[in-house]
């Protein structure tokens, strides 16, 4: 006997028998008297016009759905009220396969959705259909983030006295680049040999808290609290949709606030305009590469003195004794400033940064000093989706699968359709 095509055979049996089942079962919501009247969004009482039936994929299979129309005598605008109650105005698959391409759009080729579905679920979509859903399904997490976002922009902050609930809130931000399609490039700069550009700034941004400490005194990530936003918009944008997801995750109510980040301009401005109450921490080791850079720049080819000086000024760095590395550089200058510019830009940048590099005080006082959580970010919402070899990118597009990863990262998924069940 071959087990698997019976295996195959009695899951069809069973599919075609409960997708009948859910046409009995919603016969009562698509067609009857209703109990208050339909009213159109121009005031007018609209008037039932018949019934009208549509096909519906469901995790079950097709299915027909007969329902009562209703048309407007001013406008002549249609609604179909069952297909509200059903969450299916204007598409033809349920909220349960949507669902399910959403979630498998947020995390591979939409190639693969189609093969996956057609494979697991007995469900047939083709690439493009599951695009579309994908994508749309993603906007809607995005409009929902966003109502959200405004809510919170709306309400007046608590006051002074609000008990303080959470230790430490982390916020890290940080951006990457993804290939994107040439008319979303076009005027745009970048670094190709003729100054294009192939890709745009991704910009991810996590919350997260944190209140024990390992064995070794070391600060440790509190489980399972970590959420994501990430968007291709300017940074200002930006900027108030990290602001107001750190106050969705408890800003207020936090002990002690800590933005962590690299020395980007963009990323300083952010934190400084949202979080100026924040203690501002740049990510050790993207200082550490700094510090690499200038020895490069200062000793050129001379591997060995390059060697000896990044050992040196990286065990200041760690230290927290910037100062040092300051002073110890600029004296190995040459006298003609013209000289060695690269050299005196990393000097300069330890000089403008200086202060939010204290990472002797920053251990001693129990903090991250790494943007390790947002990196990973970057890699695993950013990365593993929207930079697989030969993909290419519209700002619509990227936003919306974004939205997707950022709601299913940060465990909001179920929140979401909850949501959407209950409007």
């Amino acid at each position: 006997m071959d087990l698997e095509a019976l295996e195959a055979v009695v899951r069809s049996a069973v599919l075609a028998a409960g997708a009948r089942v859910l046409e009995v079962v919603l016969d009562s919501v698509g067609i009857g008297r209703r109990a208050t009247a339909v009213v159109c969004s121009c005031g007018a009482h609209m008037r039932s016009a018949g019934v009208r039936s549509k096909q519906i994929q469901t995790l079950l299979g097709w299915i027909r759905f007969a329902r009562s129309m209703y048309v407007c005598p001013c406008c002549g605008k249609t609604r179909y009220p069952g297909d509200e109650e059903l969450d299916i105005v204007g598409v033809s698959r349920s909220p349960g396969v949507r669902r399910q391409v959403t979630r498998l759009g947020a995390k591979e080729p939409f190639r693969e959705v189609s093969a996956d579905l057609r494979e697991l679920a007995g469900i047939d979509l083709c690439r493009k259909e599951a695009e579309r859903i994908a994508e749309t399904e993603g906007e809607r997490m995005e409009a929902w983030m966003a109502a959200e976002r405004q809510a919170l922009r709306c309400q007046e902050p608590p006051p002074p006295q609000t008990p303080k609930t959470i230790e430490t809130l982390y916020i890290e931000l940080d951006g990457t680049g993804i290939p994107m399609v040439p008319h979303e490039l076009e005027g745009r700069k970048g670094k190709q040999s003729d100054g294009s550009a192939k890709t745009r700034e991704v910009k991810v941004g996590c919350v997260f808290t944190q209140t024990l400490f390992d064995d070794e005194g070391k600060p440790v990530r509190d489980p399972a609290s970590t959420s994501f936003v990430s968007a291709i918009e300017p940074a200002s944008q930006f900027g108030w949709r990290l602001y107001l997801e750190a106050v969705r995750r408890g800003l207020f109510q936090a002990k002690r606030v800590v933005v962590l980040g690299d020395g980007a301009q963009w990323v300083k401005n952010t934190a400084q305009i949202h979080f100026g109450i924040a203690q501002f921490i740049i990510d050790y080791y993207h200082a550490s590469e700094h510090i690499g850079e200038l020895c490069r720049a200062l000793f050129g080819p001379d591997q060995k003195r390059i060697e000896s000086y990044r050992d040196r000024w990286t065990d200041c760095l760690w230290e927290g004794e910037i100062e040092t590395i300051i002073e110890q550089a600029a004296a190995l200058l040459p006298k003609d400033p013209r000289a060695k510019p690269e050299a005196r830009a990393q000097i300069g940048y330890f000089k403008k940064n200086k202060e939010h590099m204290r990472y002797a005080q920053y251990r001693k006082d129990g903090l991250f000093i790494g943007s390790g959580v947002v990196e990973a970010g970057c890699k695993h919402l950013v990365g593993h989706r929207l930079k697989q070899s030969g993909m290419e990118w519209t700002v619509r597009g990227a936003n919306a699968i974004l939205a997707a990863r950022s709601v299913i990262l940060s465990n909001r998924m179920e929140e979401y359709w909850e949501d959407r069940a209950a409007a």
